[in-house]
């Protein structure tokens, strides 16, 4: 059955921009920079915006640039409303939205409400007393009368969520590093402090926001234990299996049924400003039923979550995912994504699995092309384009906490987060000081300059794609409906009443065939989208390795 797609509520006659949008990820402290300190800047983005725009893309999203202690490299937020200094200013950020604009890009930066950094203000003031103005602000709780925490809550990053605080004799939650202190959405002045922020980037121009661990808001008041999960079910939610996060079932810390009147004053601020967007970051025990349940009419705009952020990309596990998020909120819009800052990079996660005949030239703009031509919104990470695989950073260059606690089992998400590689020179065109990460050789060869130089590079091959798909409205707001495949090909229509689209993807490094139903009636092939194309023979599809078809409705 096809899946609908809903309207934008202020012009029925036209989709909102982020139905059908691409959006492309930056990682600031990755992207350039341009103060030779090693580090990725806002100026820097500005000086590469020309770049971005013309992968076609529809909007950027910039991963945390506010003053940060940086922990967690951004997402340690110690003052909402004030670039740090490694980034650069406030008058940089007025000018990279003035620029992203006049360019027809929209802007989405990172916002993490759930908690902020140790260092920020409000949890000074907090730790002080259990009096202060700031007392309740963040979620504090006595000892066990055995002296140990008040519950088995974890930490995402491995080990107990509750640090010992002696100033107070409590405990503070933190669901992420001891450095990132939870805050008490139960408390009024803290949801209304949060919205205030929100409102500040908004008067600036911001069309939107990526909202980092949305579901994390709440907690349970009542600080109930977790239950224990079996051992058989200690995997997903984008946590690994040798985490001990992963050996509970996650009722009572996060996900709390009290977001949902929250993620409505979310909402009702946005309509204040039209054309603007939230997308929220999901990571629940059932994710297809909170995205459903926190994208429904009055709440977020879109959400995503870690499905397909994982190894399996069968075609069977794709279509799945889709189907059951679209039923689950046929009124909804999700947002698709391989990638991002947080997961090894698709290439090397999901190429693996092919076999060493994968190409990682043609499957990176294959792959980009699938999630772009799913029913929603999609994200690409930065160097995606470019096909970069994952960086292998040596233990003794390994920033990450994440990585350095859990090595050498995991070894944490460094080595997606390397500098960009403009150009093959040392350095790679990225900065004339030692960059934060180091930059390996295989990156080089794939930098940007070289593969400007290539009518055939991955680069290339992703730029014709995108603005292919953007002069067909079934690709971006068109409805799905999934066609029977293969165990390598995941086939489905996009249609609007104008256009019927019939698509096909071979997800191997081997050629694959697929026989065509005859009520899928007459196609019409299309091949100016630059990837590599099936051809139709006798009725049966014949696709080559990472390859494409495209058909038109005749």
């Amino acid at each position: 059955m096809p899946l609908h797609h809903p309207r934008n509520p202020s012009n029925v006659n036209r989709p909102a921009w982020w139905h059908g949008a691409t959006i492309y990820q930056i990682y600031p402290r990755s992207f350039l920079d341009t103060n030779a300190d090693g580090v990725g800047d806002l100026p820097g983005i500005i000086e590469r915006l020309d770049y971005v725009a013309q992968l076609g893309v529809d909007a950027i999203w910039i991963s945390p640039f506010f003053r940060s202690p940086m922990a967690d490299f951004g997402y340690d937020i110690a003052d909402y409303r004030a670039v740090d200094p490694l980034f650069g200013t406030l008058e940089d950020l007025d000018h990279l939205v003035q620029k992203a604009h006049r360019l027809g890009l929209k802007v989405m930066i990172d916002q993490v409400l759930s908690h902020t950094s140790s260092q920020h203000p409000w949890f000074l003031e907090s730790r002080e007393s259990r009096e202060n103005p700031k007392a309740n602000w963040y979620v504090w709780a006595d000892p066990r009368e055995d002296g140990g925490p008040p519950n088995n809550w974890l930490s995402i990053f491995g080990g107990v969520a509750w640090a010992w605080e002696p100033r107070r004799a409590q405990y503070y939650l933190h669901n992420f590093l001891a450095e990132q202190p939870d805050l008490n959405f139960h408390e009024p002045a803290v949801r209304a402090a949060a919205l205030e922020n929100l409102a500040f980037w908004l008067d600036r121009g911001i069309d939107g926001f990526r909202m980092d661990a949305i579901n994390f808001c709440f907690h349970d008041a009542s600080l109930r234990g977790n239950p224990p999960k079996p051992a058989a079910l200690r995997n997903g939610r984008g946590v690994r299996a040798e985490n001990p996060y992963a050996y509970q079932y996650h009722v009572y810390d996060n996900t709390r049924p009290e977001n949902l009147a929250f993620l409505g004053e979310v909402r009702a601020l946005l309509d204040r400003y039209p054309g603007t967007v939230s997308l929220g970051e999901i990571s629940a025990e059932d994710s297809t039923a909170t995205m459903a349940e926190y994208t429904r009419p009055g709440r977020l705009h879109m959400a995503y979550s870690f499905e397909l952020l994982g190894a399996e990309h069968s075609p069977q596990h794709i279509r799945a995912t889709v189907e059951n998020l679209l039923q689950a909120a046929p009124q909804g819009w999700p947002c698709w994504a391989i990638s991002n800052h947080d997961v090894e990079r698709v290439v090397d996660r999901w190429g693996k699995a092919m076999g060493p005949d994968a190409d990682a030239a043609r499957l990176a703009p294959q792959l980009s092309a699938l999630i772009f031509c799913l029913r929603g919104a999609a994200c690409v990470y930065q160097g995606e384009e470019l096909g970069l695989g994952e960086a292998e950073v040596p233990y003794e260059n390994l920033r990450d906490p994440y990585g350095i606690a859990f090595w050498p089992n995991f070894k944490g998400r460094d080595g997606c987060r390397t500098p960009m590689p403009w150009s093959d020179r040392a350095g790679a065109g990225f900065s004339s000081a030692r960059p934060w990460l180091p930059i390996p050789a295989k990156h080089l060869a794939l930098s940007v300059a070289r593969q400007e130089a290539g009518a055939d590079s991955a680069l290339a091959r992703f730029r014709r794609f995108l603005h292919w798909r953007n002069q067909h409205a079934a690709l971006r707001w068109g409805n799905i409906s999934f066609v029977a495949a293969t165990d390598t090909v995941l086939a489905f229509w996009r249609t609007t009443e104008d256009e019927r689209l019939f698509i096909a993807f071979n997800l191997s490094a081997n050629p694959a065939s697929l026989v065509l139903p005859a009520e899928l009636g007459k196609l019409a092939t299309l091949d100016e989208h630059g990837l590599d194309g099936g051809t139709v023979e006798r009725g049966q599809l014949v696709l080559p390795a990472h390859g494409v078809y495209f058909g038109i409705a005749v």
